[in-house]
């Protein structure tokens, strides 16, 4: 590997705010924010709009959707009685 060409690869707090959550872990990513982490040391935060604390996918808080198609939703509501 060519010394120099690469990011630095260091530790970083990734946040979700919408669900109160957030990991340190290692990463390229830039910011110019930090917090200060539990073990007392002072990381960079990236802040970010979905987390598994927050996917419907991983919560089971997911919406259900209609297994009737619309077409028979349609003959349903205006099909002759």
């Amino acid at each position: 590997m060519k010394k120099g060409i690469h990011p630095e690869y260091r530790p970083v707090v990734f946040r979700d705010a919408s669900a109160d959550y957030a990991f340190l872990t290692r990463s390229t990513a830039v910011s110019a924010k930090s917090v200060e982490w539990t073990d007392g040391n002072t990381y960079p935060v990236v802040d970010v709009d979905v987390s598994s604390a927050s996917h419907p996918f991983y919560t089971g808080r997911g919406r259900v959707i209609d297994t009737a198609g619309r077409v028979e939703k349609f003959k349903q509501r205006y099909g002759k009685s």
